[in-house]
């Protein structure tokens, strides 16, 4: 029987593998549209999946991204010793999903994984960066802008909800890396180019 910390990394390991797959890229290949890594902004998310291919392409791109934050969390808060060990394992989808080892970890921005590891993993946080999400792209009808600033406020969103320390940070990163994967758009939110 293995014991249980080698579980633990298995699930973590098991997570970044599966969120290195890319539901843009695969539904590109069975549905017969461009590679979104080839057009557009050239970033293979729902987002670009919509300009290139239209609504029902960009909603299965983002449901396929969203369950591969959502399932090894959901799986992992049942399995695993630890909360710890739950969002180190939404965090290493997050990654597998930006860095994917599938595609030379040039991958996407992790908007939709991020919000299914936040939804599985506390589901009140998780409705309020939706919630946040939502209003943004209402009023500006930017979704970089909705996703910068849902993100960003997530970890406050949970600490203040009373989530440890330690699981804050993490959230943190995550921010931060997500940020980082938006330059691009932030600063053609600053020039005033972005759409």
């Amino acid at each position: 029987m293995p014991s249980p910390e080698l579980i633990d990394l298995l699930f973590i390991a098991a997570a970044y593998l599966l969120g290195s797959f890319s539901s843009a890229i695969a539904l590109s290949r069975i549905m017969g549209f461009a590679d979104p890594r080839s057009e557009g902004s050239r970033n293979p998310g729902a987002t670009n999946v919509m300009r290139i291919a239209g609504k029902k392409a960009a909603a299965l791109t983002l449901l396929g991204d969203m369950l591969k934050g959502l399932l090894p969390v959901l799986l992992a808060t049942q399995a695993l010793t630890h909360p710890w060990w739950a969002a180190l394992t939404g965090f290493a989808a997050f990654l597998g999903h930006c860095y994917p080892i599938y595609y030379r970890f040039e991958g996407g921005k992790g908007v939709a994984t991020a919000i299914g590891f936040i939804v599985a993993f506390d589901w009140i946080t998780g409705l309020a960066v939706i919630a946040t999400w939502l209003i943004v792209a209402k009023l500006f009808k930017l979704s970089s802008l909705a996703a910068l600033l849902a993100f960003a406020l997530m970890p406050v969103i949970f600490y203040l909800l009373g989530g440890t320390l330690g699981i804050t940070l993490l959230m943190a990163t995550m921010s931060l890396i997500m940020i980082w994967r938006h330059r691009s758009n932030i600063q053609r939110l600053l020039s005033g180019t972005e759409d």
